[in-house]
């Protein structure tokens, strides 16, 4: 990189691996109930200005958290009608489907009840930092909640041919949506940020078999269409993903997030051993432990350890990026600290 470039150029040159001369970081998008205790801690009163604050490289402006981004007049959310909420991974509307021609009646969401308005503001409004954007685009959960996790998890072998009706209904929608939506942003975004959970601690959520049929497809699918529309691309999936991430890589996968640092095989070390130089890094500073029990040393420390062993194609960040109330404000700072000390010290 020449010296003096951009933020934006920067965070692009790391997630490219192209000698970027820095890592980056990234706070994450922390839980509400954490939003009060960080602006007390660091005296700001708006999540932008605690990001600059502490030297936040990354915004992620997502047009599907935006209260108007989806006009349903009957006010639906997408993919919401017949779940319930409160029960997560109970039996869902499509459970009792067995033909594709089952699920013709679901109120499917509708693209004309699009409206980017807001998201594309932002976007125009971020100022010199990388942008990551386009449709969350979570597929994987949305059909775990459309038949219920258990069913989905059993229709994959009894039925499979209803659970590939239903994942290409849904991604599809996604697909269209996020034409429309990188049609619409042009060079506002830098980054297609989409996430699909596939890993628990210890394991894989199914077997690779069958996260080759019915998920892989289309993260190759999502993959070529925004590096069509001149988009890097980052996908979030927590859990022991170690098993498949040569996979992401093949599907076209520029960069993994969050690294969840306890999950089984997920350490940095394996992670530098088995990947570095295929994949850029975001994430990896573990939230389950260090973050939340640690002190402020501690972090630093594993920070700078993390980086050592990441980078230069990382981008410091938790491991997972809802920070919650029970991290101390003091080891968010240090975290950010500890960023702007890897930053200085291979520029």
């Amino acid at each position: 990189m020449q010296p003096g470039a951009s933020r934006r150029e920067t965070i692009r040159a790391v997630i490219a691996r192209k000698n970027a001369g820095r890592c980056g970081f990234w706070l994450g998008n922390p839980h509400p109930d954490t939003w009060p205790l960080l602006h007390r801690h660091f005296a700001t009163h708006s999540e932008e200005e605690l990001r600059r604050r502490l030297g936040d490289d990354v915004r992620w402006i997502c047009p599907q958290f935006y209260p108007d981004a989806y006009q349903d007049p009957e006010g639906r959310q997408l993919f919401d009608a017949g779940l319930d909420r409160k029960k997560h991974g109970s039996v869902g509307p499509l459970a009792d489907c067995t033909a594709p021609s089952d699920i013709a009646n679901f109120p499917w969401p509708k693209l004309e009840y699009l409206n980017f308005a807001s998201c594309l503001r932002d976007l125009r409004e971020a100022g010199d930092v990388y942008r990551l954007s386009g449709f969350w685009t979570c597929y994987f959960h949305n059909v775990a909640d459309l038949f219920g996790m258990e069913e989905y998890f059993l229709k994959m072998h009894s039925n499979p041919r209803l659970v590939h009706a239903v994942t290409d209904r849904v991604c599809e929608f996604y697909y269209d949506a996020n034409e429309r939506f990188f049609e619409a942003a042009g060079d506002l975004m830098d980054g297609f940020f989409f996430g699909n959970d596939l890993g628990s601690q210890r394991g894989l959520i199914c077997s690779p078999a069958d996260l080759e049929e019915f998920v892989f497809p289309w993260v190759r699918r999502f993959a070529e269409q925004a590096r069509r529309h001149g988009y890097q691309v980052v996908l979030h999936s927590c859990g022991s993903v170690h098993k498949v991430m040569g996979r992401m890589i093949d599907a076209g996968v520029d960069c993994l997030h969050p690294l969840q640092a306890l999950a089984r095989d997920m350490e940095a070390i394996r992670l530098a051993r088995d990947f570095k130089g295929r994949l850029a890094f975001m994430g990896g500073i573990d939230t389950q432990q260090i973050m939340t029990h640690g002190s402020a040393d501690q972090v630093r420390d594993e920070v700078l350890r993390v980086r050592e062993l990441l980078g230069p194609d990382y981008i410091v960040s938790p491991s997972h990026e809802a920070l919650l109330p029970s991290v101390p404000m003091a080891n968010v700072a240090a975290l950010a600290e500890a960023a702007a000390a890897c930053r200085e010290e291979v520029s």
